[in-house]
C-alpha cells in the first residue's frame, strides 16, 4: 500500500487552482486559432482575436483570464491501493482550493447557502467528485466551472422512443436558448444514459475531454461532429453577436440505463475551457 500524505495533496491542489486561473489548455487555444480562420463574420473575427489575444495576456502575466475564476470542481481517481495519511482527505482537498483561491488572488464566488447566499470568503467548499480505480496512483483534476456557462445546463428525463433524434433535438435547442449568454464560442459536453444524477455528471466530464479527440465508439463520435455542425449553423455566433462559431466542440459520454428512461444531459463550458490536472 503506497502513502500519500494530506499536505502533498493541499499544495498540489493550491498550485492546480492558480494555473488553471490563468493557463488555457493548448488544445483550446489551437481550436479558438482554426476557428479564427474560418469564421465567416468580421465581428466574430474580431472577437476571436480578443479571446486569443486575452488568453496570452493571462498566461504571460500569471493573471485570470476572466473575472469569473469560477466554483472549483474536483475530480479524483484514487488508486485503491493508495493510503492517504496525515489527516482527513476531503478536508486536504479543500484546504487547496482556500490556498489557491487566496494566494492566486482569485474571486471567491461561493456562497454558503443558496438562499441566505453568504459568501464562505475562501471559494470552499469544493464539488469533489470521487472514483476508485486500479493502481498506487492519485490523479486530481480540477475545472473552475464559471456561473454564466453553468446557469445554461440542463437536465432531460426523455422518453425512450424520443430515441436519437430526440436527444440531438434537446441538445441543440439547449444551445440555441442560451444564446449569447455562455460566451461563446462555447464547448459542449453531453451525457447519455445512466440515472438522473449520473447523466449529470458524464456530461460535466466530457468537458474534460481534449478539444478535436472524438469518442472511441464511431457511432457517437459521428454523432459529436453531426451536432458540431448544426450548432454552429445557428448563427449564435462569438459573444452572439453573429457568425460561424458558435461551439468549438461537442464531446458526449454514455452509461447504460433503465429500460423505461433515456436522461440526458447537457454541460455548457464557455471559451474559458480551464482544467488542469496532476498525478501524485
Amino acid at each position: 500500500m503506497r502513502e500519500i500524505r494530506t499536505d502533498r495533496i493541499t499544495e498540489a491542489v493550491r498550485e492546480l487552482v492558480m494555473n488553471a486561473a490563468t493557463d488555457l489548455g493548448e488544445d483550446v487555444v489551437a481550436a479558438l486559432k482554426k476557428a479564427r480562420g474560418h469564421e465567416e463574420s468580421p465581428v466574430g473575427r474580431d472577437i476571436l482575436d480578443q479571446i486569443i489575444e486575452n488568453a496570452r495576456i493571462a498566461h504571460d502575466e500569471k493573471a485570470p483570464m476572466c473575472q469569473d475564476t469560477g466554483y472549483a470542481v474536483l475530480f479524483v481517481e484514487l488508486g485503491q491501493e493508495v493510503h492517504i495519511v496525515g489527516g482527513d482527505y476531503a478536508a486536504a482537498l479543500n484546504e487547496g482550493v482556500r490556498q489557491g483561491y487566496k494566494d492566486g488572488f482569485l474571486r471567491k464566488s461561493v456562497l454558503g447557502d443558496p438562499i441566505e447566499r453568504k459568501n464562505t470568503g475562501d471559494n470552499t467548499p469544493a464539488i469533489i467528485n470521487t472514483e476508485i480505480v486500479p493502481g498506487d496512483k492519485m490523479k486530481i483534476i480540477i475545472a473552475p466551472k464559471g456561473g454564466g456557462s453553468e446557469n445554461m445546463s440542463e437536465v432531460r428525463m426523455m422518453k425512450p422512443s424520443d430515441g436519437i433524434e430526440g436527444v440531438k433535438s434537446f441538445v441543440i435547442d439547449r444551445v440555441l436558448r442560451s444564446g449569447g449568454n455562455p460566451c461563446p464560442p462555447v464547448i459542449i459536453g453531453v451525457g447519455i444514459g445512466g440515472t438522473f444524477e449520473k447523466c449529470a455528471y458524464l456530461a460535466k466530464k466530457a468537458l474534460l475531454r481534449e478539444v478535436g479527440n472524438r469518442h472511441p465508439n464511431k457511432f457517437y463520435a459521428d454523432l459529436e461532429l453531426e451536432l458540431l455542425d448544426k450548432i454552429n449553423k445557428l448563427g449564435i455566433g462569438p459573444q452572439g453577436l453573429g457568425g460561424t462559431t458558435t461551439a468549438l466542440d461537442v464531446h458526449v459520454e454514455v452509461h447504460p440505463c433503465h429500460i423505461a428512461s433515456l436522461p440526458v444531459a447537457v454541460n455548457t463550458q464557455c471559451h474559458a475551457a480551464r482544467h488542469k490536472e496532476i498525478v501524485l
